[in-house]
């Protein structure tokens, strides 16, 4: 009985011990990943991938209100839509389809928030 305990004891410190130092390692890492840690018996591998980009909306709203008849205006609608959905639509109008996030967003008053 005692032998199963020591070698369960054997085998399972050295995998938290492994697993601590992955989380840690991920912690202290300058750029932000998602791990994945896949354990297979013995053997343990760690999947990295990058978390996706966040949009330039300053530069994705100025595209998109360059043509507008009240700029400033349509900018700072068009830039709190694009930080609450991280999309912007292509063209100066239109094109909803392609940010449906942005298409749906509404104001107090039941009209489109986003240009």
């Amino acid at each position: 009985m005692a032998a199963i305990n020591i070698s369960t004891a054997m085998f399972a410190t050295p995998l938290l011990i492994l697993i601590s130092l992955a989380i840690i390692h991920n912690a202290e890492s300058d750029q932000m990943v998602i791990t994945t840690t896949v354990l297979s018996g013995c053997s343990e591998s760690i999947v990295e991938s990058p978390l996706p980009q966040k949009i330039d909306c300053d530069g994705a709203c100025e595209a998109r209100c360059e043509k507008s008849s009240r700029p400033r205006l349509c900018k700072r609608a068009c830039g709190t839509c694009c930080e609450r959905c991280d999309c912007v639509p292509p063209g100066t109008s239109g094109n909803y389809d392609a940010c449906p996030c942005y298409a749906n967003m509404t104001t107090h008053g039941g009209r489109h928030k986003c240009p």
